[in-house]
């Protein structure tokens, strides 16, 4: 195998370690604290409202916004490391 070959498959591949750690807070974020984990956040006061509903709706588009920033930020540093920034 080639080592430019190689250097794209060690790209890709944590590309696709990024896009699944992502998900998974993503998906923590979203689902879990917002709908799975509502009742026991309940107690909590954010805001004037209990932490699960904040979570259900500000919480996750915040953190959703946060981690395209993320993306964004890894990804130019990826593109560093492997020789392909712009």
């Amino acid at each position: 195998m080639s080592d430019h070959t190689e250097n794209q498959e060690n790209y890709w591949k944590a590309n696709v370690r990024l896009i699944f750690g992502c998900l998974i807070v993503w998906a923590l974020v979203s689902y879990g604290f917002g709908i799975l984990l509502r009742p026991m956040l309940a107690g909590i006061e954010v805001g004037g409202t209990d932490l699960g509903f904040w979570f259900a709706q500000q919480g996750s588009i915040i953190s959703f916004i946060g981690l395209v920033f993320f993306y964004a930020w890894r990804m130019n540093a990826l593109d560093k490391e492997f020789g392909l920034e712009e």
